[in-house]
C-alpha cells in the first residue's frame, strides 16, 4: 500500500508492505516532476491512500504520478468516527484529513490521553481525551510564517534568521524568540487544559527541533504520524 502526506511545503510518502514499510521518501510540493521520478522508481502498489491539504492542483500532480498504475488512490478524509477514535469536532468532515490521520496514529500509539503538535507551515495543537475522543485543537502560524509575517509587515525588522535568548538584544533574536515563545506557549496551555498530568506530548513537524527544548513537557518524536495513520485507516477502508 502506497501512502501520501500532501502538506503545504512538503510532500512525504511509504511503500507500507504489512505492519512495515518497504521504502519511504520525501519532496517539495511544489517539485511535481521529482514526485513522477520518486514513484517511477516503485513496484506497482496495490493499493493506494492520501492526505492531502495542499489543494486541487497538488491532488491533479498525485493522480498524475500515480497515472501508471491500475488501482485507484483514495484521499483520506475525517469522518466522525473511525479506527478506534470519535470527533467532536463541530463539522467532522471540516478537519484537516492529515490531522485526522495523526490523531488515529496516535490512539493507535499511546491509547491514552495525548496531545499531538505537528511544527510545520502552521502548528496545529490537538488533543485526546483517555477515552480516544478528539476534543478539540488550535491551529497558530508556524515559527517561519510568524517570522516572515513579522517582517513582511512590519517596517524597519531584520530579516536576519536570529537566535533564541531568554533576553534577547537584538532584532533578529527578538522576532525569532518570540515566535519560539508563542508556539511553545501555546503548546503548555493546551497540555494543562487536557487535565491529565500523565500525558504525552506526541510530536513532529519541521519546525519541532527549535520548539522542543522550550516545552519541559513528557514527548515523544514521532515524525511519520500522518503516514502512520493513513496506513492504520488504509487497512480498515480497504480491509486488509
Amino acid at each position: 500500500m502506497l501512502l501520501i502526506d500532501a502538506g503545504n511545503s512538503r510532500i512525504k510518502w511509504a511503500l507500507a508492505e504489512g505492519a512495515g514499510w518497504l521504502r519511504e521518501g520525501a519532496i517539495e510540493t511544489a517539485d511535481s516532476a521529482a514526485l513522477q521520478r520518486a514513484f517511477a522508481a516503485l513496484p506497482p502498489p496495490r493499493k493506494i491512500i492520501a492526505a492531502n491539504v495542499a489543494g486541487n492542483e497538488v491532488a491533479q500532480h498525485i493522480r498524475a504520478a500515480c497515472a501508471a498504475w491500475p488501482c485507484p488512490i483514495r484521499f483520506a478524509a475525517a469522518v466522525a468516527e473511525q479506527c478506534g477514535v470519535r470527533s467532536r469536532y463541530d463539522q467532522p468532515a471540516r478537519l484537516g484529513s492529515d490531522r485526522w490521520a495523526a490523531l488515529i496514529a496516535a490512539w493507535h500509539r499511546v491509547h491514552a490521553a495525548c496531545l499531538v503538535v505537528n511544527c510545520g507551515t502552521a502548528t496545529t495543537v490537538d488533543a485526546l481525551s483517555a477515552q480516544g475522543e478528539f476534543i478539540g485543537g488550535l491551529i497558530l502560524p508556524g515559527v517561519d510564517m510568524m517570522r516572515s509575517s513579522l517582517n513582511e509587515g512590519t517596517a524597519g525588522l531584520s530579516a536576519e534568521a536570529g537566535a533564541w535568548r531568554e533576553f534577547p538584544r537584538n532584532t533578529a533574536d527578538a522576532v525569532f524568540s518570540g515566535a519560539i515563545q508563542a508556539t511553545a506557549g501555546a503548546i503548555r496551555l493546551q497540555y494543562r487544559l487536557l487535565g491529565a498530568d500523565s500525558a504525552l506530548c506526541l510530536l513532529s513537524g519541521g519546525a519541532a527541533n527549535g520548539v522542543q527544548p522550550h516545552l519541559g513537557l513528557p514527548l515523544e518524536r514521532v515524525d511519520n504520524l500522518v503516514l502512520q495513520g493513513l496506513q492504520i485507516i488504509g487497512q480498515e477502508v480497504f480491509h486488509l
